[in-house]
């Protein structure tokens, strides 16, 4: 019989590192984490190679969990979809009045920004330049969403603030200014 090799025996894997397996959806969330720091760095393009490089698996592993890269953009849009309007409807279920809900609604996006700034990327279409367009098609319908929201509040404001024609135009000025300081703040 032949003798085992100790380098392959039990005893011989003790000084192996041991291999932790992710849980389930514990690698997605990984992926999409580093594509987001990813993003942070304005001139950095970003690949699946460069993606899989840095998380230190290969490219067939970040296809295991997504599709394609177009995917992977979508989970971070889900996420700053979810995040924005869960925040967006706690602002509209606890401020009674309407022009201070406006002010908080400005202030929470601008505070999301602010603390994702590869969010951000994506939020103002730099990230999505060269993806597939119904990226973008997600981020303006999120930007048409949000715009909803302000020309809701602004609604209800009192008649004596502005006129109530006025309201489509404050709501579509109020967010063309936030759009802006998004894309001043990414880039």
């Amino acid at each position: 019989m032949p003798e085992l090799d100790p380098a392959l025996s039990p005893e011989g894997d003790a000084d192996l590192p041991v291999r932790k397996r992710p849980r389930p959806g514990e690698r997605r969330l990984q992926i999409l984490q580093t594509l987001a720091q990813m993003l942070e760095q304005p001139g950095e393009r970003i690949t699946t190679a460069a993606l899989a490089a840095r998380l230190e698996v290969s490219e067939a592993a970040l296809y295991r969990h997504f599709a394609s890269k177009a995917q992977m953009f979508e989970g971070l849009i889900d996420f700053i979809e979810q995040s924005v309007f869960s925040l967006v409807n706690q602002v509209q279920e606890r401020e009674a009045d309407p022009l201070e809900r406006v002010r908080r609604l400005a202030h929470l996006l601008l505070q999301f920004a602010e603390k994702n700034p590869g969010m951000a990327r994506v939020m103002v279409g730099d990230a999505l330049v060269f993806e597939h367009e119904r990226l973008q098609e997600r981020m303006n319908f999120f930007f048409d969403k949000l715009e909803a929201s302000l020309r809701q509040a602004l609604r209800e404001a009192p008649a004596a603030s502005w006129p109530q024609e006025d309201v489509q135009v404050r709501a579509s000025l109020l967010q063309s200014f936030l759009l802006g300081r998004l894309q001043r703040f990414a880039r």
